[in-house]
């Protein structure tokens, strides 16, 4: 079994292709929660990290028996600098002690040892004076871009084979300026090709040598929900590639946007929400949000089991 064949047993078993990302703002976590951590932590970017942790964990505690898997965008966590990385590392253990599968949008993208430590750090277990290791972040999925190429992709491979572990390269991503260069047409021998569909295809040779038990292999693709068109094409021209699938919610798929992404039988796709879940409580009270969030979870898990009449 390889990442994939976990994932998606956990979607089975949950009735739930719904991946939750937690990417805390601090202009929108409830205000009770920073008031507590700036009173424990004064006026520091430890207190904006702990707030982050606490608004995270109540979240994870009121969906994980709802969703497979979180993804936090590390961006977010980084910015708060050491006590934000700290905080990002318990948040995950945190997660992965619920039996959650924690996806990494870190969107990391470097060549050679530059790579490696990317992989190793985040993926992998990082090197200790005495000759042991350590993990670091132990996420079991990472975003990563292939704009570098195979020299920045095979670090991450390379781990996800010793690790068990997997990776989402950007092909179609949701914001709307994707057009900018995966629609360039690009002459290859006699025909012209969208890059995208390039990008997608060495996807495929990438995850050529790791397919799972249940047909996919553990090199993924970040195909956004907001181009189903498109994604209905790169379904067809990638049958064993999981799909991640942006753009639902806050950037305007629904439902119905998403069932491109998945095959006939309704399987190899997990569709992330982040903002229409864990801020789901502005519409309500601040000190409901987690039950705000499971709620917009539950919400959105109907909308896509109904698209797909599953």
């Amino acid at each position: 079994m390889n990442i994939f064949d976990t994932l998606i047993e956990q979607i089975n078993k949950k009735q739930s292709p719904i991946c939750i990302g937690l990417d805390p703002r601090l202009k929108q976590i409830p205000k009770f929660l920073v008031e507590k951590a700036v009173k424990e932590h004064g006026n520091t970017p430890k207190a904006v990290a702990e707030a982050f942790k606490d608004f995270s964990i109540q979240i994870i505690d009121k969906t994980h028996d709802l969703v497979p898997a979180v993804k936090p965008q590390f961006a977010f966590w980084e910015v708060y600098g050491a006590d934000g990385i700290k905080a990002l590392q318990e948040t995950i253990a945190y997660a992965k002690s619920k039996g959650l599968i924690v996806i990494a949008d870190a969107k990391r993208q470097d060549i050679g040892s530059t790579s490696d430590a990317y992989a190793t750090s985040i993926l992998g277990s990082s090197p200790l004076p005495d000759g042991t290791s350590t993990p670091i972040f132990d996420c079991d999925i990472v975003t990563i871009g292939p704009y570098l190429g195979s020299d920045s992709i095979d670090s991450f491979i390379k781990v996800c084979k010793e690790k068990n572990k997997g990776v989402f390269v950007l092909v179609r991503t949701s914001n709307p300026s994707a057009k900018d260069f995966q629609d360039q047409k690009v002459i290859t021998g006699t025909n012209t090709e969208d890059l995208f569909k390039i990008v997608a295809e060495k996807v495929i040779e990438w995850g050529k040598d790791s397919i799972g038990e249940k047909g996919f292999s553990s090199v993924g693709a970040v195909v956004g929900a907001t181009y189903p068109e498109e994604a209905k094409e790169l379904r067809k021209l990638m049958p064993n590639t999981f799909f991640l699938v942006p753009g639902y919610g806050a950037q305007g798929g629904g439902g119905k946007d998403t069932v491109p992404n998945f095959n006939g039988e309704g399987i190899g796709a997990i569709v992330n929400s982040s903002r229409g879940i864990i801020f789901a409580y502005e519409e309500g009270k601040e000190e409901q949000f987690a039950d705000a969030a499971r709620n917009a979870t539950l919400e959105m898990k109907k909308d896509i089991l109904e698209a797909l009449k599953i």
